[in-house]
């Protein structure tokens, strides 16, 4: 059984729970945009909030008592584990996820997409009568 988090501990649990929130959204978020806009210099920056969401799940762990047994522990590395590959596979996916629709768009289109203008797909697909006056 896992004992309960020390009332004397509340605010460093509450505090790295935040950070840990806070880092691996900041980490996806650099992660992402160094793939998208081809910046490698961010990914320093992403690694360095990795390395501080390491940091605070280590030590949320330590202050929650996740390390009594082998269990929490396995739990604690799947988390790190997660955090740290969840970014890569969401961005690949979204890669082959675009370029299988930009296939499809080419193959439909003949190889040219051009997008139309919704006021004339409108205006052609619902023919209104003019107004004719009555004499």
């Amino acid at each position: 059984m896992i004992e309960p988090v020390k009332l004397a501990d509340f605010f460093i649990t509450f505090f790295s729970a935040a950070s840990v929130i806070i880092f691996g959204a900041l980490y996806a978020l650099l992660f992402a945009y160094s793939k998208i806009k081809n910046v490698p210099r961010l990914m320093l920056l992403a690694y360095a909030a990795y390395a501080v969401l390491f940091v605070s799940v280590m030590v949320l762990a330590n202050v929650a008592n996740l390390f009594g047994s082998l269990f929490w522990q396995f739990i604690v590395l799947l988390r790190l584990v997660g955090y740290l590959l969840a970014p890569r596979i969401i961005f690949q996916l979204c890669v082959a996820t675009h370029e299988s629709v930009a296939d499809d768009d080419s193959a439909v289109d003949g190889g040219t997409h051009s997008p139309k203008n919704l006021d004339q797909s409108v205006s052609s697909t619902f023919h209104q009568p003019s107004k004719e006056k009555a004499l």
